[in-house]
Order: C-alpha cells, then structure tokens, then sequence
C-alpha cells in the first residue's frame, strides 16, 4: 500500500516537522535538493549544461540548492528566476545568498530558447498552485516545453493542481518527477500523471503526525489483499452469489458477471434473469444456478427466496431501465441483508428514484462509469471528470454507501472519508463488458468474507492487473472483457 496526501496534508506535514518535530526547514530544503541530486545522477540525465528554472516560493528555493551542488560538482549550471522577488520565501532568500558565494550564475532574463541546455530542472512552482498560469510563468513553460530538452520537475510539474492532476492553463511536461514523503493525488491522476513521467518517491525527513485518508496499491503482494480458503471446506463455505442482470434477449452481462464471480473464487453463483435467457446461459456457463422469471410477472415468493438464499447480490447490469427493473431493485434494497452490489440499468434506475437508498438496510456498492454518475447527480460529466474523488466522496457521504467511480483511474470513496485511487489496468479495458466483470470479482471476493470496505479496492486492483496480463499476451486494441476472465487464472495463481 502506498498513501497519498494531497496539498493540505503535505503542508501540515513540512510545519510538524519543522514546528513540532524541530527539524528547521533549511535542512529538509537541503535534502530535497541532495535527493534530486541522486535522481539526476541514477534517471539518466545528461548532466553537460544545466538550466534549474525558479520560482520564488520554497520550490524555487530547492531549484536554488540543486543548483549550487550541481556547480560543486564542476557542471555548467544557470539558474534562471521567474516572477515577483518581492515574494521570495525566507528560505529561498537565504538559499539564493548561499549560492551567490559558490558563484552560481543567476539571472532573471527570460531565455528565448532552452535548446542548448542537456537538462533543465524545474522548480518554478510547488505543491500549492491553485491559479491559472499567465504572463512570464507561461511564457517560460512554454521555452521549457518547446525545447525538447529532458525535464525533471520537483515534487510536482508546474502547472499540474497536486491535489486534482489538472492542467493549470499550461504545465511543464516532464521525464520524471522527484516527489518528496508522499506521492500526491495530482501525480496519480490524469492528466497529471501524464506530464509527470517516472516519479521517484523521497524520503526527506517529514514527519506524518496522522496517516493520510487516500492510498493505492502498487506492487503489492496479492495473496496478502485476498481472502483466506481453508483446506477443510466446501463450496457453502465460499459463498452464494446472486446475479441479477439481464433482459429480454440480452444475457452477456449476466454471463460475464457471473463468470467473473467463479473465476474469482464464489462458491455458488445464482442467475436471475428473464426466461428467454435461460438456454444461452446454461449453454455458456452450465456451472451456474439458474432462476428465471416471466419479464413483468415477478413472482415475489421466488424473488424472495433467491435473496435469502444469497451472501452477496449484484443487480442491474443488462437489465434494462423498466418498471419491471425498479420493482426488483426496490425489492431487494428493501429485503436483503447483505451487500449488495448496484452496477450499469441497477444505477439508471436508481437516477431516478434515490429515496430507494434510504431504505435499506444492506450496505450498498454503486460501481457508476462518468455518464451514469452525472445521471445520479444531475452534474455535467465535465465536472465529474475534473472532481473524481470529490464528486465520489460526497455521494458515498450523503447516501452512506460505498461508491466505485469508473474511470482511467476508477476512485473508490467510502463513508469514512477514506478513499483508494486504483492504477492498474490500461486503455484496451474500455470496451464494452468490463465494467460486468469487475461486479463479478467485487461480489465473487464478498462472497468469501472479505468486507466491502476491503474487497472493493482489492476487486478494482486485480480487475486492473487481469486487464494488464492480457494486454501483454494480446495488445491493448484486441482485448475483450472476456479475456480479462481468462487471465484471472493467471493473476490468482499465487
């Protein structure tokens, strides 16, 4: 597990450390700049001319240090300043003093071109830029960008928001990155993990007085996220999941679903669907329980039993937005127990009558992509595609469910203000279907006792590393959500 922060948390963290922990700022300055030191040395930079581009904040005043060790080592470096002196931070005063001794070469002439640079720091802005860009800070992004010369930015690229990833009118497109403590939010999503580039994680010294709310898992080990099976079992003691999906004609996402949940370790998964899906479905998956029912007939006794008989319950997708959709989903968010997961017609249904998730007493996992999360609340996909982690936060708050926003990077929020950014899985995964097989993983790892709190990161991660797996055995343009079922197999032999 890897844990995020965001501009806030990291702030609070420097003044702990420099107020309460009494390591003065200069030092933890002074480590910054020996880290991006290493970096340059160890990432594969030519080091022949140096430009180190500064801000006037304590960023500028990291730029400033790198450069003063970078002329200790005899190498051609120019350090050039950017915006108003009048608001240069104490630190970055005294770090400028200190290089004026070494001789270091400073100006605050704009250059036309950074062509005849090898490598070009940027410390122009840190963690803290909320503005749009303009004037010289543009201009100067705009040489740095245009020279095609290598970049490494420090801790974030000017012009990414270290808390969303969004482009702050223009932003430095850099190799890599050296970040210090912890990688925040706007590195991981995009576009700001686009204009990143490799991102090298420092430890400076910082002292986190609490853990961060936000966290993502990178190479860890998945038999440690999977739940336990006991040797002594049988399949009753890997769970019962209810699959509810489907329509008239329209069984794939069923099939996929429930597929996903077996593939991923349920003991017994259950189909309820319309009864002209019932040869495809045997033909396909002769595994699964079968239950279909007349479309419009619902026979409440048999609805009844199929949500009694059940540990976890997926509904909605293929289902179709009908009143025969909103009749089923009410009945089981009134009766069920257990989780139960809302996926694809399930949350378009939903759209349209919220009340129904103040009914329940089951905890709920809505799993809605950008166009179905703007029909939940009535937002422009837009603004839920710039504000994924508020927009996510503030749904699973208000309605107290856990909420799975699908996108590039897919958030899970939770009520508890903790939230996982996933960053597995690639762009042949937008395809139709995948979305079905990640509610078959997230019900088949419930199933098997492992809390929704847990499991719905874990499902989102291996979904991603399934899709990565067959990717590389295919290629991104080929992939099938199917294939992604396939290459569980390979992702669970642990």
């Amino acid at each position: 597990m890897q844990y995020l922060v965001t501009s806030s948390e990291m702030k609070h963290y420097d003044t702990y450390t420099s107020q309460k922990v009494g390591i003065p700022s200069l030092v933890l300055m002074e480590r910054a700049a020996l880290a991006v030191i290493e970096q340059l040395n160890t990432g594969q930079f030519n080091l022949r001319k140096v430009a180190v581009v500064c801000g006037y904040g304590n960023n500028g005043g990291d730029g400033v240090a790198v450069a003063r060790l970078l002329k200790l080592k005899q190498i051609d470096v120019t350090i050039y300043f950017v915006g108003n002196p009048d608001h240069c931070s104490p630190e970055t005063i005294q770090q400028i003093k200190i290089a004026q001794h070494y001789e270091v070469p400073i100006t605050t002439s704009l250059s036309d071109s950074f062509t005849d640079y090898t490598t070009i720091i940027d410390a122009i802005f840190g963690i803290g830029l909320e503005r749009a860009i303009s004037g010289d800070f543009y201009h100067i992004i705009q040489l740095i960008n245009q020279s095609e010369v290598d970049v490494l930015s420090i801790d974030v690229p000017s012009g990414i928001s270290a808390d969303t990833g969004k482009i702050l009118g223009i932003a430095v497109k850099a190799k890599q990155t050296v970040t210090f403590a912890y990688k925040k939010i706007g590195l991981v999503l995009y576009p700001g993990t686009d204009f990143a580039g490799y991102v090298h994680i420092a430890d400076i010294g910082i002292y986190a007085d609490e853990l961060p709310n936000c966290y993502t898992y990178t190479d860890d080990k998945l038999i440690n996220l999977l739940p336990n099976r006991n040797n002594y079992s049988n399949k009753g003691s890997f769970g019962k999941v209810l699959v509810i999906a489907g329509s008239e004609n329209i069984s794939g996402a069923a099939f996929l679903a429930a597929k996903a949940a077996y593939r991923t370790g349920a003991g017994l998964v259950r189909i309820y669907t319309p009864e002209c899906n019932r040869n495809i479905l045997l033909n396909q998956l002769p595994e699964a329980l079968l239950t279909p029912y007349i479309t419009n007939q619902i026979d409440k006794a048999q609805l009844d039993e199929v949500i009694n008989w059940a540990s976890v319950i997926v509904i909605g997708p293929g289902m179709g937005v009908s009143d025969n959709t909103h009749k089923i989903l009410s009945t089981v968010l009134k009766q069920a127990k257990i989780p139960v997961i809302i996926d694809a017609d399930g949350l378009n249904t939903l759209a349209q009558d919220l009340k129904l998730l103040t009914q329940t007493e089951s905890t709920v996992i809505v799993t809605p992509h950008l166009g179905e999360m703007a029909r939940l609340t009535n937002k422009a996909i837009t603004d839920i595609a710039e504000n994924l982690i508020e927009n996510a936060q503030a749904f699973a708050e208000q309605f107290e469910v856990i909420c799975v926003m699908k996108d590039a990077r897919t958030i899970v929020a939770t009520p508890y203000k903790k939230t996982y950014i996933n960053q597995s899985g690639n762009n042949g995964m937008a395809t139709g279907g995948t979305g079905d097989v990640l509610t078959g993983i997230m019900a088949g790892l419930m199933a098997q006792h492992l809390s929704p709190i847990q499991s719905t990161p874990v499902s989102v991660y291996l979904h991603g590393l399934a899709g990565d797996v067959t990717a590389k055995k295919l290629n991104k343009y080929s992939l099938l959500a199917s294939d992604i079922i396939t290459s569980l197999t390979n992702i669970l032999s642990v």
